[in-house]
C-alpha cells in the first residue's frame, strides 16, 4: 500500500503527464483526452480530501498546492476543450513537441541591489504584467507567505507556458529560507523581498535585500 508522500508525488507526476497529453491530444497527436489519467487523480485527489486529518501540515500544504494547481488545469482543459467542439481552435501539430520541450523547468534567479533597476522593472511589469512581491524576514515562521510566493511562481511559470512539475512547495520554502538567511548574513539587512514576474516571455524570481 502506497504512502501518503508516495500518493502526493504520483499526484504531481500525473498532473505533469495530463499537461503534456493535452497538449498532444490539443495539437492533434491524440485522437482522444487523456481521462484515464484524469480519474486517476480524481480517486486520489478526492481520497485526501476525504483524509484531511491524517495529514501531517507539510503534506496538507503540498496537497492544496496540487489540487489548486490541478484545478486550474482542468478548467483550462475543459475550455479547450469545448472550443475545440465547436471547431474555434485551429490546431497546431507542433504542439506535441512543445509540450516537451515544456518538461525542461527553469528556474531562475536574479538578485539586484536595493534600489536599482526599478525603472527596468517598472518598464518590464507595464509590458508584461504587474509583478508579485513579497518581504519576509523569517521564513521559516511566515508560511502563508511563502505559499502565497510559490503560488505567484506557479501561476507566472504557468503563464509563460513553462513546467512546473520539479518545482515542490517544501522544496521552495527551504530555497526561500535559505536564500533569505544568505543575503541577510552576506548583506547585513533584516529584511529580504521576493519579486515574481513575466520577462521577454519567461518567469523570474528576483530576491532584494531591504536596508
Amino acid at each position: 500500500m502506497a504512502t501518503i508522500d508516495e500518493d502526493l508525488g504520483q499526484i504531481e507526476r500525473d498532473i505533469r503527464q495530463l499537461k503534456i497529453e493535452y497538449d498532444q491530444f490539443f495539437g492533434g497527436g491524440r485522437k482522444r483526452p487523456p481521462t484515464e489519467i484524469e480519474w486517476r487523480i480524481d480517486l486520489l485527489m478526492k481520497k485526501y480530501a476525504e483524509r484531511g486529518g491524517d495529514l501531517k501540515s507539510a503534506q496538507r500544504f503540498r496537497f492544496t498546492n496540487l489540487n489548486q494547481t490541478y484545478a486550474k488545469y482542468k478548467d483550462i482543459f475543459r475550455k479547450k476543450v469545448k472550443q475545440k467542439e465547436e471547431g474555434t481552435v485551429q490546431r497546431h501539430f507542433g504542439a506535441a513537441a512543445k509540450a516537451i520541450e515544456a518538461e525542461r523547468a527553469q528556474r531562475a534567479l536574479e538578485e539586484e541591489p536595493a534600489g536599482q533597476g526599478a525603472a527596468g522593472r517598472a518598464q518590464n511589469q507595464r509590458a508584461e504584467g504587474a509583478a508579485f512581491r513579497m518581504t519576509c524576514s523569517e521564513p521559516e515562521h511566515e508560511s502563508e507567505k511563502v505559499n502565497k510566493l510559490y503560488q505567484a511562481l506557479v501561476t507566472a511559470k504557468q503563464r509563460a507556458g513553462e513546467e512546473i512539475g520539479k518545482l515542490t512547495p517544501e522544496g521552495f520554502a527551504e530555497f526561500v529560507r535559505k536564500k533569505t538567511k544568505h543575503l541577510q548574513q552576506e548583506k547585513n539587512c533584516k529584511e529580504v523581498e521576493y519579486i515574481v514576474e513575466i520577462v521577454g516571455g519567461q518567469a523570474k524570481l528576483k530576491a532584494l535585500v531591504k536596508v
